[in-house]
């Protein structure tokens, strides 16, 4: 769309090039910290009713905490972060990344202040990074506890289900912190699922028309000329031709011997 290129092309002198890499190094930075016990994350969680009351750097702290899990565990997510990004970036590129994470952080920002007693993470921006890389290269391997080897259609499939799952049995906070990671993926793949969708069902239909049988296809191989029984409906039966009537005239078992011979013109005639 012409308006749309307009728009990026007014845009383009704001990018943040490797806007993935500055949510590395702050993860990175953050668990280092917090492993110092300099830092303590209930003090960059976000929480909306806190914001509130001054603490407006919590709608940018929260964004670099790590996974709170093993550090082997960190450091792969922390890794496959900066692998997602960089990949999303190069397909995209700059603009248009930033905006795919800029869309995903409003989202989960302001459905967060529907709750606002509640504390927010950042594990659905992640999510929806994950589910776009997923969806741009269903094939990618990933060796899960670096043995088993993955590909990553199958994890993003897990993930939609852990999506729904949560969806109907978590909380307020939970359901809009789901419908945020979706609808920031669908507002830049909706467009692209739905051609696709359309693609599909067009190349089912054609597979189906190819499939399905011509005239010639139905038409019984053997039928006989008096009472119109045919190896389709029978096909264990004995069908002969009679070699006294004119053309190929084929009979069933009961009238090969007792029918009216077909004959031409000038001939009457006879049994």
């Amino acid at each position: 769309m012409s308006w749309l290129k307009r728009i990026e092309r007014r845009l383009e002198p704001f990018a943040i090039p490797h806007l993935t890499l500055y949510l590395v190094i702050g993860q990175t930075l953050f668990y280092l910290l917090f492993l110092l016990q300099r830092l303590d994350p209930m003090q960059v969680l976000f929480a909306p009713v806190l914001v509130m009351h001054g603490e407006v750097w919590r709608l940018v702290t929260f964004l670099f905490i790590p996974p709170m899990t093993h550090w082997a565990l960190i450091a792969f997510a922390i890794y496959f972060l900066y692998l997602m990004g960089n990949t999303l970036e190069g397909y995209w590129g700059t603009l248009r990344y930033n905006l795919f994470l800029l869309t995903g952080y409003l989202l989960t920002v302001g459905v967060a202040f529907v709750t606002p007693f509640q504390a927010t993470s950042n594990l659905f921006i992640g999510g929806s990074i994950f589910l776009a890389f997923a969806y741009l290269n269903p094939d990618f391997v990933i060796y899960v506890f670096f043995i088993l080897p993955v590909k990553v259609r199958w994890l993003a499939i897990i993930t939609w289900a852990g999506y729904a799952w949560s969806f109907f049995t978590g909380g307020l906070n939970t359901k809009l912190a789901v419908l945020a990671a979706t609808g920031n993926f669908l507002l830049f793949f909706g467009r692209d699922i739905w051609l696709d969708l359309r693609v599909g069902r067009r190349r089912m239909q054609a597979q189906a028309r190819r499939m399905a049988p011509t005239e010639e296809d139905e038409a019984p191989r053997h039928k006989c000329h008096v009472c119109g029984r045919n190896s389709n409906d029978e096909p264990r039966l004995d069908f002969r031709y009679c070699s006294k009537c004119a053309g190929d005239q084929c009979y069933c078992p009961d009238h090969i011997h007792n029918h009216v011979h077909v004959l031409t013109t000038d001939e009457p005639p006879k049994k």
